[in-house]
C-alpha cells in the first residue's frame, strides 16, 4: 500500500514551466557526486554494532524526506507530492555474489529502522519482489571503490523520478573518514540548490548523531 499524496495543481504551481522543460529532455535526471565526513557517525554506529549500510539508508532517507522537492513524483501522468517516502536498497548475497532489492518502510528512529530492515532482508529469498513503488528512495552502495564519479542504467522512462543514492568505499584523509556520495534526481523537481540543501542536512545529521 502506497503512502498518501496530494495532486499538484499545475496551473498554480511555481515550478510548472521548469518541470515541463526538463520533463521533455532525452535524459531528465542528473547525478552529482560529493564527499561526506563520516568520522563521528562511523565511530558511533560501530559502537552500537549497527550495519553501516542500513544506518546510511536511514540517515539519507530522513534528510531527503525533510526536503519537499525529493518527494515529488509523476503518477499516471500527473504530478503528486507524497507525504512520506520509504526505502529500497540493494543487499549482496555473499555466496552467489548477486544482489537483491529490499523494500523497507521508513521509520521514526534509526534503531527501529535497522531492526525492521535486518528482519526484512533476512526473510526475503527473492532477488526482486516486483516493480518498485513510486514512493521510495533507491539505494545501491558500491563500497569496493572510492569513486569520484558514477553513472547509472536508464530504464528509458522519462517519468521515473525516483531519486537514487549511492556511496563508494570510505577512506581516511587528514585524520578524517571520507565517504564519496552521489545523488541522482529528476531535474523536473530537483535543482542543484536542493542537492546542496540535502548535502548540508546529511552532513549535519552525520556530525550530530
Amino acid at each position: 500500500m502506497s503512502n498518501s499524496y496530494k495532486i499538484i495543481d499545475e496551473k498554480n504551481w511555481k515550478r510548472t514551466m521548469h518541470c515541463k522543460v526538463f520533463r521533455s529532455c532525452v535524459e531528465p535526471s542528473f547525478c552529482v557526486t560529493f564527499e561526506l565526513d563520516i568520522t563521528n557517525f562511523l565511530t558511533k554506529i560501530r559502537r552500537q554494532k549497527y550495519s553501516f549500510t542500513l544506518a546510511m539508508v536511514f540517515a539519507v532517507s530522513k534528510c531527503a524526506n525533510e526536503i519537499e522537492e525529493f518527494r515529488y513524483r509523476f503518477l499516471d501522468g500527473r504530478i503528486v507530492l507524497f507525504d512520506r517516502i520509504d526505502t529500497a536498497f540493494t543487499y549482496l548475497n555473499k555466496e552467489t555474489e548477486l544482489f537483491k532489492v529490499v523494500n523497507v518502510p521508513m521509520c521514526d528512529n534509526i534503531e527501529e529502522y535497522i531492526t525492521l530492515a535486518e528482519k526484512t532482508e533476512k526473510e526475503q529469498r527473492e532477488y526482486f519482489t516486483g516493480p518498485l513503488g513510486n514512493d521510495v528512495f533507491q539505494f545501491s552502495a558500491m563500497p569496493w571503490v572510492a569513486y569520484t564519479h558514477i553513472s547509472h542504467t536508464n530504464s528509458g522512462r522519462k517519468d521515473n523520478a525516483t531519486p537514487l543514492f549511492d556511496w563508494g568505499k570510505y577512506f581516511e584523509r587528514d585524520g578524517k573518514v571520507i565517504l564519496p556520495f552521489s545523488v541522482q534526481a529528476h531535474h523536473s523537481f530537483v535543482d542543484g540548490l536542493h542537492i546542496g540543501r540535502l548535502a548540508e542536512r546529511i552532513q549535519g545529521f552525520l556530525n550530530e548523531y
